[in-house]
């Protein structure tokens, strides 16, 4: 094949490439050869690049897809899912990115102050519905005469077993001043037959406590029960400490059991009233720098009595924090399950559109040095960390039982048995 028709066949081979690409366009009249820039392939080596700062490759893909992506798209949404991805792509559980409106409602969490309207109780899973966890003093639930150990079976006359808790709550709330017919399941305290009773329920607005408890007068015993460790927690467990005291408590039990944690400083502050002057945690960032956080010297009660802590592995962050002190200094023994496993620490940084980033900023360590962080298999299924209890006692759940009631909740009966022998 002499030169000049080799160079012709390679050139129609590139042609009926191209027309492979374009050809619908050509046939249309829509082709230019301005469109072959979008298929051009990069000529400039990496050497010879400008460097370009992290932010304005950012800022020039994100107004590329603004301007020309097939559809119209909303910038914040489009910022938004960019932060999302960013914070996912560091594999930290603990670090994330919240919209505005996750924000307000996380920010009202860490303050204690989230309101509902609702009846004022919290829920947990049940097949048959959802059980009454607890009952709030004084809301709409307790006026009307549930009890904690209630059975939730039906909403309005309609049955709710198999259904979500969040499902079941949302039929249970409503607008403020209306009715709600909850129909329950309550076992008698004289062991007889589950009762079926119905409740016609105001519904109004109710502002959950962090902190809640109440005196077992035949223990000599202060049970009282953290949900999380708020700007508000301190206080209300303060109240409650000064309360068990009037009350002549020999001994606390302080159930930590599916407390997801909250505020390092809560925690420092409630465990001030058991030590003073003591190391709580030792942060240490990835720089090396280490701060240290102790308790206050000014806080310390002066009756030092026994103490058992519940923990499960629902217990996480400041409540490991709690628990992990407290035993530390041995001032207290646990009692139940393995704790989540959470050593890391993270800082809320708000941006202006009202969103905002928890990052985690440092790891920390237990004042025995401890590191608590959990470890998973490849499938994330729990293999070893968190706070292993001294006295390790599964819950035995059951239809009768009721966490929190000293007759139907064996790990709380436990922790009564280990206060009780250390009076």
């Amino acid at each position: 094949m002499s030169m000049g028709k080799m160079i012709g066949w390679v050139t129609m081979v590139a042609l009926g490439t191209t027309a492979g690409f374009f050809g619908k366009d050509w046939s249309q009249g829509n082709f230019s050869f301005d469109a072959l820039s979008y298929v051009r392939p990069a000529s400039v080596s990496n050497s010879k690049r400008p460097e370009v700062k992290p932010a304005q490759t950012f800022a020039q893909n994100f107004r590329s897809i603004q301007e020309d992506y097939v559809e119209k798209l909303d910038p914040r949404e489009l910022k938004h899912a960019a932060m999302e991805g960013l914070v996912s792509s560091l594999g930290d559980p603990h670090t994330v990115f919240m919209a505005p409106d996750l924000t307000e409602a996380f920010s009202k969490e860490t303050q204690g102050a989230s309101d509902f309207v609702g009846i004022g109780a919290r829920l947990n899973p049940d097949p048959q519905g959802a059980r009454m966890m607890s009952v709030f003093d004084g809301s709409p639930a307790a006026g009307a005469g549930m009890k904690p150990g209630d059975l939730i079976i039906k909403v309005n006359d309609k049955s709710v077993g198999g259904q979500p808790v969040d499902q079941i709550v949302r039929q249970i709330r409503g607008v403020e001043g209306t009715q709600v017919k909850v129909t329950v399941l309550r076992a008698p305290e004289d062991g007889g037959p589950l009762q079926e009773k119905s409740f016609s329920v105001k519904r109004g607005k109710v502002i959950a406590p962090t902190a809640d408890g109440f005196f077992l007068p035949e223990s000599k015993i202060g049970y009282i029960t953290v949900y999380q460790f708020a700007q508000n927690t301190a206080e209300q467990f303060a109240n409650k400490l000064d309360q068990m005291e009037k009350s002549g408590a020999k001994g606390y039990v302080i159930d930590l059991r599916g407390n997801p944690g909250g505020l390092l400083e809560t925690a420092t502050v409630m465990l001030s009233e058991f030590v003073s002057n003591k190391r709580v945690v030792t942060m240490k960032r990835r720089d090396g720098e280490e701060n240290e956080v102790k308790t206050y010297s000014d806080l310390r009660r002066d009756q030092a009595l026994p103490v058992a802590i519940l923990v499960n592995e629902e217990s996480a962050s400041a409540s490991e924090i709690f628990a992990g002190v407290m035993r530390d200094y041995r001032l207290a023994t646990l009692i139940g399950e393995h704790t989540y496993g959470k050593s890391s620490v993270q800082n809320l940084y708000y941006l202006p559109d009202g969103s905002s980033a928890k990052v985690t900023i440092a790891k920390y360590f237990l004042p025995s040095g401890y590191d608590i962080m959990r470890k998973v298999d490849e499938e994330g299924q729990y293999v070893s960390g968190g706070l292993k209890p001294d006295i390790e006692v599964p819950l035995n759940l059951g239809p009768r039982t009721v966490v929190g009631d000293p007759k139907r909740d064996n790990q709380l009966q436990r922790a009564i048995q280990v206060v009780q022998s250390k009076f």
